[in-house]
């Protein structure tokens, strides 16, 4: 790896890493959902950086893909089990990085993905394999009584691309990619009460150009063209605005130019906990960008 492509990754992960402290902190009961994902998304922008995808704020049994709505009146509720996770981008080069906060009593919920990451990043070095990472991440969960979310996954990162090889499981598997020094990627267990496998929720607020075809319907171009600076990156319905917004992007899914992502949920009235950190692959180990 280039070492100007190193630092770009080790800077974006310094901003992502004291935004995401600062982020959190915000985090309190009857505090405005939308406040706390305008005031991190600002900081951002405010630290000369971009932001990789919209900062997802994900309650309870959601683990992923949640963020504000525009106008959001949702507010933090006593009880919620809230995950933030950020990501920063420099010139392209992404760090991605998340942690949850408890508004109830459920310290070993929390401390089952954060261990689990922790153990991870410990055996990680060239020449494991991801299904030995994932098999860490499992016995930390399990052993702490919850269930690893077998079919969400930690990933690989490349300039503007947020999910690529290798896939990282949280559940042991044979085999699985070989870590080569040089892989950048990211590490995220996900600790569950419930079922431990997420699928579609009915919500989506986040939004990804996949392709580029000509359309005809003025509202869909319009979103292309704001988005173009995107170069890929996810994008938030919330960061668009003007009229026949909804009949654009549905316009542009039923196309397959843009991927719509819906929130990824667990049983009704279970509890979902997350970690994450970003990885460089060093010789004998490696660096962690978001400490």
């Amino acid at each position: 790896m280039k070492d100007t492509v190193l630092e770009a990754y080790r800077e974006a992960g310094r901003v992502a890493s004291r935004i995401l402290r600062e982020g959190t902190a915000m985090v309190r009961v009857d505090g405005s959902i939308l406040s706390v994902v305008e005031a991190v998304e600002a900081r951002v922008r405010e630290e000369g950086a971009g932001l990789a995808f919209p900062l997802n704020l994900s309650l309870n049994e959601d683990a992923a893909h949640d963020t504000a709505t525009p106008g959001d009146p949702r507010v933090f509720r006593k009880g919620d089990m809230v995950k933030m996770d950020l990501g920063v981008q420099l010139d392209g080069y992404i760090a991605d990085t998340a942690a949850t906060v408890d508004l109830g009593d459920n310290p070993r919920l929390v401390e089952a993905s954060r261990e689990a990451l922790e153990a991870a990043i410990a055996r990680v070095r060239p020449g494991v394999t991801t299904g030995e990472l994932g098999a860490v991440i499992q016995g930390e969960i399990e052993g702490r009584g919850f269930r690893p979310v077998a079919n969400l996954t930690g990933h690989g990162l490349d300039r503007y691309r947020i999910h690529g090889p290798p896939t990282i499981p949280n559940i042991a598997i044979q085999g699985g990619a070989v870590v080569q020094e040089g892989m950048a990627f990211a590490i995220e267990p996900f600790a569950s009460t419930g079922t431990g496998m997420v699928s579609d929720a009915p919500r989506i607020q986040i939004f990804q150009q996949i392709a580029e075809k000509p359309v005809r319907l003025p509202a869909a171009r319009e979103i292309l063209a704001r988005v173009k600076d995107r170069n890929g990156l996810p994008f938030a319905r919330r960061w668009l605005d003007g009229p026949r917004v909804e009949i654009g992007l549905a316009t542009l899914v039923r196309a397959s130019i843009l991927h719509a992502y819906p929130v990824l949920h667990d049983t009704p009235g279970s509890l979902v906990s997350q970690a994450e950190h970003t990885l460089i692959v060093t010789a004998d180990g490696a660096l962690v960008t978001t400490r």
